[in-house]
């Protein structure tokens, strides 16, 4: 719930996570060689993923502001051939440096941020679990996938990249990350926003807007 905005009604997520439960129970298969805890633990993970994303708070303009940011970063670290920096994009947006900040924060604040945005269900790859329906090349390119994604995390400035491996690997909230880092939390809020927004521009070719 550190994650969330105030707004999200635990008991939803906990009635989407008993749902998770129960298609666990009825589609376990014991032969893709996962235990049960481990397979019904991500499905009830992403049933509630499920249900946040159907129930989106945010308004049609921080998605559409968010796409225009995502391509103009892009354009720019293509045609520059480095990380395209804030002033560089407001520039280009053409808008103050904190409008562009406020987009950050508006991203951040209606949007839950993870791997899932990028189209990938880590917690499935991880332990190997592919659909019936999938074939060896479906394997295949989740592999090549989760390489392209390693790259690109990898290729982050390094304060986005220290934010995104504290706050996913280390899954410390916004407030203990902004101590660590020294800064507030609301800037730490917008330095995620921002590396999630660089990390699509730079999986373009995994990801349709």
């Amino acid at each position: 719930m550190a994650r969330l905005p105030s707004s999200v009604i635990v008991d939803d997520l906990i009635q989407a996570g008993m749902v998770g439960l129960l298609e666990a129970t009825r589609n376990y298969r014991p032969d893709l060689g996962a235990s049960f805890e481990t397979y019904s633990g991500i499905r009830i993970r992403g049933a509630m993923l499920d249900e946040l994303r159907r129930n989106d708070w945010a308004p049609k303009s921080v998605h559409r502001k968010n796409r225009e940011l995502t391509k103009v970063m892009r354009e720019i670290e293509a045609r520059t051939g480095r990380d395209a920096r804030d002033d560089e994009i407001a520039k280009e947006m053409g808008i103050s440096l904190n409008d562009y900040y406020k987009i950050l924060q508006d991203s951040s604040n209606v949007r839950i941020y993870g791997l899932e945005e990028l189209g990938v269900d880590e917690d499935a790859m991880e332990v190997g679990l592919i659909d019936k329906t999938s074939g060896p090349f479906d394997n295949i390119t989740n592999e090549r996938f989760k390489g392209s994604l390693t790259e690109a995390i990898a290729s982050l400035p390094e304060r986005e990249k220290l934010v995104v491996t504290l706050y996913y690997d280390s899954e410390l909230n916004l407030r203990e990350i902004g101590s660590v880092l020294g800064v507030s939390e609301s800037r730490v809020s917008q330095l995620l926003s921002q590396a999630m927004i660089r990390l699509r521009a730079r999986m373009k070719q995994w990801i349709n807007d």
